[in-house]
């Protein structure tokens, strides 16, 4: 049987016994030995994640599969630390009648209980990524509602993050008096009956600086006319809840452009997705 070994190292790795690139290569040589298997090629990938199948030596490997029988790696997860690219690459080898050999865990896909092992192996690992993904969005959502800490989100113009006072916690969006002005002007102008455009083009003209530097485009104002966070609300995973940062413009104000923006779209049922319910009269903007 002529097998292509592959080894592969990423970096956090490179100092782990066991797995060392040397490590790798030696034991699957003698393995090869012992199973009197000829080595094609050995393909050596260096600093590369199992997380992804973009990589250079596995894309290599894979495109010669029609000059060897089978794959061979030391361990399931030096090639694949995702269900669905060892999936993928399973149903690869499987078209074109190649297998795939893990030497220390004796998977091999030459029989059917070896296919059958490796495939409720993978999915137990997959299972395990998809809960500690699940454990830390409910952690981050918990703190979207407790918390005034940003969650890494960068402030939007016309605030700024302080830094906090206590160690190890995130600052707090503070206005930023000078953009906050830009803010309130932009959101009276539109009421007032000016365009997108010809605010963004006044800004432009009066030298305004934007969070960037760089020029006041229509996506720009629109963007702030639309962004809910002036209004002292913010979202979370495409959940509302009342911020506790000071707001720029009253609730009112904020609505009443989503309607005039709606009435100048033709189209009301759009700008009512942006409108925050349950305003009964003018509330004081921060």
């Amino acid at each position: 049987m002529r097998v292509a070994i592959y080894t592969r190292v990423s970096t956090d790795e490179q100092a782990e016994d066991g797995f060392s690139l040397d490590a790798q290569l030696s034991r699957l040589r003698s393995y090869c030995l012992a199973q009197q298997y000829t080595i094609f090629k050995e393909y050596v990938e260096r600093g590369e994640s199992g997380r992804t199948a973009d990589r250079t030596e596995y894309a290599k490997m894979m495109s010669e599969c029609d000059q060897w029988d089978a794959i061979l790696v030391i361990k399931m997860d030096r090639i694949h630390r995702n269900s669905r690219n060892f999936s993928d690459m399973m149903e690869f080898l499987s078209d074109r009648s190649k297998s795939f050999i893990s030497m220390t865990e004796k998977w091999d896909t030459t029989s059917a209980i070896g296919r059958f092992a490796m495939d409720m192996v993978q999915r137990i690992a997959q299972l395990e990524i998809e809960q500690i993904g699940e454990r830390v969005q409910i952690g981050m959502s918990q703190k979207a509602k407790t918390s005034d800490n940003h969650l890494g989100k960068p402030a939007p113009y016309g605030y700024r993050l302080s830094p906090s006072q206590e160690a190890g916690v995130e600052g707090k969006y503070v206005p930023i008096t000078t953009e906050a002005d830009v803010v309130r002007g932009i959101f009276e102008s539109y009421l007032a009956g000016d365009r997108i455009w010809t605010i963004a083009h006044r800004l432009d003209e009066q030298q305004t600086p934007t969070k960037r530097g760089g020029r006041w485009r229509d996506k720009t104002v629109a963007y702030i006319l639309k962004n809910r966070f002036y209004a002292g609300y913010d979202d979370w995973n495409g959940e509302l809840r009342k911020g506790r940062h000071k707001s720029i413009v009253s609730l009112e104000t904020y609505n009443r452009v989503q309607e005039l923006m709606g009435k100048r779209r033709r189209n009301s049922s759009q700008a009512a997705k942006t409108i925050v319910p349950g305003v009964t009269g003018e509330s004081g903007a921060g």
